[in-house]
């Protein structure tokens, strides 16, 4: 077979000229009005159909979730390297999770964290964009940053 249409047939003609020919005939279109087939190898096209989903599946990229961790006692420049650092798991393609962790007295004042978290994404806002707010789990007060789409 070269390719081109038959036509409408009966399926005993069909499966005939694919017997013909020493092919198999494959339903491509079951839910088209009448049916689609082609008559085709379909080892071979079973082997050409994995070979792209593997190239496919080899192309794309997997977004990993990065963490970072923050106290609210964090150093200015502290602060600055890990906002550094975050920026680059972003640039990446990652998401980030930050969470600010909270010890003994530092849970008597959650505003303080929440803050920095808001100012890390804030000083991102041009790379990330908030995809959670934070938000207290137990003793973490956890954000997700998303890469920015260009």
């Amino acid at each position: 077979m070269s390719g081109e249409q038959l036509g409408v047939m009966p399926l005993a003609d069909a499966l005939a000229k694919a017997d013909e020919a020493n092919l198999d005939l494959v339903e491509v279109a079951p839910t088209a009005n009448p049916p689609v087939c082609r008559i085709i190898d379909y080892g071979k096209y079973k082997y050409e159909q994995a070979k792209r989903e593997r190239e496919a599946h080899r192309k794309s990229k997997t977004s990993e979730l990065k963490g970072m961790r923050l106290s609210p006692k964090i150093g200015e420049h502290d602060l600055r390297t890990k906002t550094r650092t975050v920026s680059e798991f972003l640039k990446d393609g990652d998401k980030v999770r930050v969470s600010m962790w909270f010890r003994g007295r530092e849970m008597a004042h959650p505003h303080v964290g929440e803050q920095i978290l808001r100012r890390m994404a804030q000083d991102l806002a041009e790379v990330a964009v908030v995809e959670r707010h934070p938000l207290m789990e137990g003793r973490n007060m956890i954000m997700i940053l998303a890469p920015k789409k260009n």
